[in-house]
């Protein structure tokens, strides 16, 4: 066989991939394959060393500034033969990154740099974000290309930001939409990549959300308008009266300035374009420290939603125990003052429901229906489920015929995908929640809490859990109501033995 021949051959992989930690000693490994996977792909002479160039660029990048100093991960370098040529992909699930902030390349200047060799380089080079999944560098070169000449540029270390501890000036508004990426970071930076809600991780996303009014992101920024961090309040549902605060972190070097008190107090205090008859928040319970706070933002405790998410969560500078699935606390603040309602919630909760609306400071009137309602005509049961956090949530919208049987038939489908958390909320408002609770109970539903203003009106919470190995010793609950609805519900759960 002739040479013209080999380099034309095809080769018994269209695809290589190598899996690397992100150290700079192993630089010259990541060089050596994709020149290697090149050389099989038909290769030769200056477009390897133009190939090996950009490689080096787009690894420098990953290695330096893909993620955090004390992160020690891993990233992929994927070689895929196409025809003519080679494309080469690395995979990370480092810190977001917007492409349409890199600076553009002046001759004499550092920045744009890298982008700019690698564009040079190849003849195709682009970056795509993956959300939850990370994100990619695509470079592409043909072997028609012609040689080009190069330019070496040496890597420059990126030092940790130092933990600020003197008292520093800043302020509070809302987000620009260029500063949508910095807010995909913080994210990424505070809880990696297994934060709640993937919203967070796509830039594009925070800024359409905010543009529909669906989202309303508040920022904290230095005088030299440098970003602290970020907090939301978000309308899940389109018929939502309610909103959630969430999204709520500050970078690592930030933290002790209040700057989220001032964030929730800020987005409380904002015009609305949506109707906003309360806010709501879920703080985590392998700590106390969300909790306290949202205690000082004038919220009170309604529920405990036990394993809501995955151990992997992760907060960065904070203690916590990761060896079950996290709960959350719920916690409430009436944006208005709430009309008086009939409620009807279940004879063996009324109690606990009514001191959770006691604390809300709202005057309602809780009945027993002298007889239970006919239930007739179809159900509406609403439901979603976020398989990333292993959680689903089921809405009885209207009672009817069968609404039992259509709730325990989701609960079995969630059960089979391994859902570890199903939550269900039933209407207060309608006498058949009364009757009815009882039933969902016989399915291994337990009580929660409560939620006004919910989707479906005010609700009663039940929640179930699957296969959930759960130690109550390790939730930790900070107001003494929150100590009090979890002994309640410890005692109510069919299956807990700790």
């Amino acid at each position: 066989m002739s040479h013209a021949d080999a380099a034309v051959a095809e080769p018994r992989s269209a695809s290589l991939k190598l899996t690397l930690p992100n150290e700079m000693p192993y630089l010259p490994l990541a060089q050596s394959f994709v020149r290697g996977s090149a050389t099989q792909f038909g290769f030769e002479g200056p477009s390897l060393s133009q190939i090996e160039l950009a490689v080096e660029e787009a690894v420098t990048n990953v290695m330096q500034h893909g993620y955090d100093a004390e992160e020690s991960r891993t990233f992929d370098i994927i070689c895929e033969r196409l025809p003519g040529g080679i494309r080469i992909i690395i995979h990370e699930t480092g810190m977001p990154f917007d492409p349409t902030h890199i600076p553009k390349y002046r001759p004499g200047e550092s920045a744009g740099m890298g982008v700019f060799l690698m564009k040079t380089m190849m003849d195709e080079c682009s970056f795509h974000n993956l959300g939850p999944l990370g994100k990619e560098t695509h470079l592409v070169k043909y072997l028609a290309e012609a040689p080009g000449e190069t330019t070496v540029v040496e890597p420059h270390p990126i030092a940790e930001p130092a933990a600020i501890t003197e008292k520093i000036n800043y302020s509070v508004r809302l987000m620009r939409e260029e500063e949508a990426i910095e807010i995909s970071r913080c994210a990424y930076k505070s809880h990696g990549y297994t934060f709640f809600d993937d919203h967070i991780y796509y830039p594009e996303r925070l800024v359409e959300l905010n543009r529909k009014g669906d989202m309303i992101s508040a920022v904290a920024v230095t005088e030299g308008n440098v970003f602290m961090g970020h907090a939301a309040l978000l309308y899940q549902y389109p018929e939502d009266r309610i909103a959630e605060l969430t999204f709520a972190f500050v970078n690592v070097e930030y933290r002790g300035h209040g700057a989220l008190t001032r964030l929730n107090d800020f987005l409380v205090t904002t015009r609305k374009s949506r109707e906003f008859a309360g806010v709501y928040a879920y703080a985590v319970a392998n700590h106390v420290f969300t909790q306290k706070a949202l205690v000082r933002g004038g919220f009170n405790d309604i529920g405990i939603l036990l394993a809501t998410s995955p151990r992997s969560w992760k907060f960065k500078g904070i203690p916590g125990d990761p060896s079950q699935r996290i709960s959350v606390v719920l916690a409430f603040r009436y944006m208005e003052t709430p009309r008086s309602l009939t409620l009807y919630p279940p004879a063996h909760h009324r109690d606990m429901v009514a001191k959770l609306y006691r604390t809300l400071g709202a005057e309602h009137e809780f009945e027993t229906p002298a007889l239970q309602p006919p239930v007739t005509g179809e159900p509406k049961v609403l439901s979603s489920v976020n398989p990333a956090e292993g959680c689903a949530e089921i809405f009885v919208a209207r009672y009817g015929e069968g609404v039992v049987q259509e709730v325990r038939k989701l609960l079995r489908g969630f059960c089979l995908q391994q859902v570890a958390a199903i939550n269900l909320f039933l209407n207060l408002e309608d006498p058949a929640t009364f009757f009815l609770t009882q039933e969902f109970e016989k399915l291994g539903f337990f009580f929660a809490g409560i939620l006004p203003c919910a989707r479906v009106g005010d609700t009663l919470i039940l929640q179930y859990l699957n296969n959930v190995d759960l130690d109550y010793s390790k939730i930790a609950a900070y107001s003494e109501v929150a100590k009090e609805l979890l002994a309640y519900i410890r005692a109510l759960d069919p299956v807990s033995t700790i």
